[in-house]
């Protein structure tokens, strides 16, 4: 977008004497003011076209969209103020200091942040550059700077990842029009005159509690939208080549209080004859700057930039290729279940097999031999796929899986038998109904357990903490746990079967084994 103003770090030996330039006495602030023409020692709020011009040059210095840092602005402190009347930086209740509203960042002079309008700009520019930088943040198509909704979650980042900047609202599945940032890109509409796209986020790709202050966990780091989305506007370059948005005005000078010099057609193209201007009429807060151009025709005049866009580049097209030749269909090899026919009265190649066979060489389920067939009065060993999972025997079959040693060496705290695995449940902090403190529940054990508990327990397991259901559910959804798109289609009340369990620890086994 920009070059980067790389501050002048020079040094002279005159004897013992050595001097330097650096970026610590402003350098970059000093030569903003002064080319903006700004007085910065005057403690009075410039007049919006020098505003306009601080917050641009400083954006492009650190190779921000002016748009971005421009809409930031306008939604930290509306009318672009940084004073009050008395010529005091206004500061707010919560110590947001100025236009940029700096709230406790280490590293920045407070005192400097409240006197000088410059600096304060300059600090929230640099605190937009760092948040687009965190690799714990997602990325958008991947990251180009110049893509104003590649900014989405830079922007959320500088007002807080919580969950009320969640880009969707868990609860319902809704945009989030309330979000911090999605506020920001409204005033880009507003103020640019520029429509941006929205990006087709999903609910369960966020993690959180609505209920609790703790950032979001963001479940997806690499977007990739299909979309047309949206370059800055600020790069056009003379003679580039540029197309009209719509049907547009050109303007005999930067500014509508100006002649027309005719109307622009949507596509028409023209060429950029020279650098951007601000808006001529000083109390007019427009966001957009004002481009001259030059007509096919030869006639010239100014555009808001808001109208313009990049042409479209033409592709010769390469050769046509040749089709691909079909390839054979696979050969499927039916398992061997043979031996599970012979050990399991009750086994069948269902959906089930696959997974509940995995389970059982793994030695996670035993099956019940105290069945007796009523026809050969003969005992035998049955799976009982389409019995109810208990939240017992769900925590028996998961800690054999997760930690057989601490089952193996885990002891009984009273004369009720499932103790042991309701003690382990506690240790590692997954919210289970049953209990032994009272005979009710008890027998919670022995109840069948929903989709959504169970979802629960796994899911507060491998975080060390309990999670809401939801949470569980969105994490089961994102990493494969589930072949269902949503949480509704989760079905979060419907009862398993000890059928579903092998799935479901299989599935786990896996997602685990990748993050090592």
């Amino acid at each position: 977008m920009k070059k980067l103003f790389k501050p002048l770090i020079g040094v002279i030996a005159i004897g013992a004497i050595t001097l330097s330039i650096n970026n610590d006495k402003n350098v970059i602030a000093n030569d903003i003011a002064d080319k903006c023409d700004y007085d910065a020692a005057s403690k009075v709020n410039p007049d919006y076209s020098t505003m306009n011009c601080l917050l641009t040059k400083t954006a492009l210095e650190f190779d921000v969209p002016p748009e971005i840092v421009k809409a930031v602005a306008e939604g930290e402190s509306g009318n672009w103020r940084h004073f009050d009347n008395n010529g005091k930086a206004i500061v707010t209740a919560d110590n947001g200091i100025g236009l940029m509203q700096i709230t406790n960042q280490a590293g920045y002079n407070e005192e400097r942040l409240k006197s000088d309008l410059v600096y304060n700009i300059e600090s929230g520019v640099k605190i937009l550059d760092k948040m687009f930088d965190r690799s714990d943040l997602p990325k958008i198509n991947n990251g180009d700077r110049e893509v104003l909704e590649s900014w989405y979650f830079a922007i959320m980042a500088y007002n807080g990842t919580k969950p009320v900047n969640s880009p969707i609202v868990q609860a319902t599945g809704e945009r989030n029009v309330k979000a911090y940032q999605e506020k920001i890109l409204g005033f880009i509409k507003t103020f640019e005159k520029i429509d941006l796209q929205e990006l087709p986020f999903k609910s369960e790709e966020f993690q959180y509690d609505s209920n609790s202050r703790d950032n979001i966990k963001f479940l997806e780091l690499d977007y990739n939208f299909d979309l047309p989305l949206t370059k800055s506007k600020y790069s056009f370059e003379k003679g580039q080549k540029v197309n009209a948005t719509t049907n547009v005005t050109v303007r005999s000078r930067p500014t509508t209080d100006s002649d027309s010099k005719g109307t622009l057609s949507k596509g028409e193209t023209v060429t950029i004859s020279g650098p951007f201007k601000y808006e001529e009429v000083a109390t007019k807060k427009n966001h957009f700057v004002w481009y001259p151009v030059k007509r096919s025709d030869g006639s010239e005049g100014y555009v808001a930039s808001s109208y313009l866009e990049y042409a479209d580049s033409i592709s010769t097209p390469g050769p046509t290729p040749l089709p691909k030749p079909t390839p054979p269909p696979p050969v499927i090899i039916k398992p061997d279940y043979s031996e599970y026919f012979k050990k399991f009265s009750d086994f069948r190649d269902l959906w089930w097999a696959e997974s509940m066979v995995w389970a059982i060489d793994k030695g996670y389920i035993q099956g019940d031999s105290t069945i007796r067939n009523e026809k050969t009065n003969k005992l035998e060993t049955h799976l009982l796929p389409n019995k109810q999972l208990t939240e017992a025997h769900f925590l028996t079959i998961f800690f054999r899986y997760a930690e057989n040693d601490a089952l193996a060496n885990a002891k009984s705290t009273s004369s009720w038998g499932k103790s042991k695995v309701y003690n382990l449940a506690k240790k590692y902090n997954m919210p289970v109904r049953a209990s032994e403190k009272t005979k009710a529940s008890r027998a919670l054990a022995e109840e069948g357990i929903r989709r959504g508990k169970l979802a629960q327990l796994m899911v507060s397991y491998y975080y060390g903490k309990a999670v809401s259901e939801d949470t569980a559910i969105q994490f089961f959804i994102k990493n494969g746990l589930t072949t269902q798109p949503s949480i509704k289609e989760f079905k979060a009340n419907d009862i398993l079967t000890r059928a579903h369990i092998s799935a479901f620890i299989q599935r786990y086994e896996s997602f685990v084994s990748k993050q090592k």
